[in-house]
């Protein structure tokens, strides 16, 4: 039998082992409380930051697309370079401030050296590429940067990392959109798609580079408030694109844009509707300029009358026209060479009467096309057409 003394000693000791051990979970629980709450306070900055972030690009993107958009607009409105660059700064910078960053909408800076508005031209649609003054690119871009820092819009704050002494954090976030100026041809558009905007009527290469060049008549002006067409001048001078001399008995400049042989209905809808998937299927080759910077393309045997309705119904509207630099054959055998696409606009039509008195008037003007083939800067591809808006970076 065990003396009593002794075991009272042996129940003291196993107590007080038991309040040692419970001591020890206690300071080891708030350690671990305490490295928890540490990851759970750098968690929820790190997902302000995130956020912050993520906001800053929707922001950057929505202002950089609305400037280039902007850029094409003015251009459409025939404004000088000046008022391009300021309608393309204050586009981008209002809706920069329309999208808020941590609760607050940002401010773009557009003067001096560090402005974080970028107006000008691209080599290639690389997120890398510079936006440069060099409109010998052929890419036309407008880049936004978004600073938030202490010297611009303010840091990001930060909650939790307050205690070892971080206030906040800088922030740069930058968007590039860009559109194409050379285009050398069109894609196939998909199912369901609408008609490519182009006009089966070709024109020669000399007389539309001497319309850019000012010669021809300013006798109608374009009103873009309602869209309509006026007799008077509007600073932009005119061509007959009808009817002309190719070059080509019995033929005045229509070209075949689908199946061969195209009639009278085919030209109405194209007129209206424009080029048309199956058209390009028909056609069984790409609607596009080879290596050279030509295609051919098989003519027809002129403008009938029995269009001249659904011409009137496009006064005013945009379209693309083939230019050729050459015709050999005749009527319905013709080849085209065609060596360049241009943007027009409709202002005057009437396709009756004598053939002295017939015409088909037309005007440069800025054409926006999709499913279009960019072309580099090895040569001239087009006039005044643009692809849509697109983010580059």
């Amino acid at each position: 039998m065990r003396h009593p003394t002794i075991q009272r000693c042996k129940k003291t000791s196993s107590i007080r082992k038991a309040n040692s051990r419970k001591g020890a979970a206690i300071i080891l629980a708030a350690f671990l409380m305490s490295v928890l709450i540490c990851m759970l306070a750098l968690s929820i900055d790190i997902g302000y930051i995130a956020a912050s972030k993520a906001e800053a690009r929707r922001t950057v993107d929505a202002a950089a697309l609305a400037g280039a958009w902007q850029v094409l607009d003015s251009i459409q409105q025939n404004r000088n370079s000046n008022e391009v660059l300021d309608d393309a700064n204050n586009t981008a910078m209002n809706i920069a401030s329309l999208n808020t960053v941590c609760n607050l909408g940002p401010s773009l800076s557009t003067t001096g050296q560090n402005t974080d508005v970028s107006i000008g031209y691209l080599a290639s649609l690389d997120a890398s590429a510079n936006v440069l003054d060099n409109s010998n690119n052929p890419y036309r871009a407008v880049r936004v940067r978004l600073r938030k820092n202490e010297a611009s819009n303010g840091q990001v704050p930060l909650f939790f990392a307050r205690i070892f002494g971080q206030t906040g954090c800088d922030l740069i976030v930058e968007s590039t959109a860009a559109t194409a100026i050379q285009i050398k041809g069109f894609n196939t558009p998909g199912s369901g798609a609408s008609g490519l905007d182009l006009l089966p009527f070709a024109l020669d290469e000399q007389t539309w580079i001497n319309l850019l060049n000012g010669c021809g008549n300013d006798s109608y002006k374009f009103n873009a408030n309602n869209s309509s067409v006026t007799t008077g001048g509007d600073g932009v001078k005119e061509v007959n694109l009808y009817p002309q001399g190719t070059g080509s008995p019995g033929n005045r400049g229509t070209v075949d844009i689908g199946k061969a042989n195209n009639s009278t209905a085919d030209l109405a809808r194209q007129i209206v509707d424009g080029i048309s998937t199956q058209d390009f299927i028909d056609m069984e080759k790409p609607l596009v300029l080879d290596g050279n910077g030509t295609m051919t393309l098989n003519g027809d045997t002129g403008i009938s009358a029995g269009v001249k309705d659904e011409l009137a119904t496009i006064i005013g509207q945009t379209r693309i026209i083939p230019v050729f630099s050459s015709v050999t054959g005749n009527g319905n055998n013709a080849n085209y060479t065609v060596v360049r696409w241009v943007g027009v606009r409709v202002m005057a039509v009437k396709l009756t009467g004598s053939m002295s008195s017939k015409y088909l008037m037309v005007q440069p003007a800025s054409v926006i096309a999709r499913n279009t083939v960019a072309g580099d800067m090895s040569r001239v591809w087009s006039n005044s057409i643009y692809s849509p808006v697109v983010l580059v970076k």
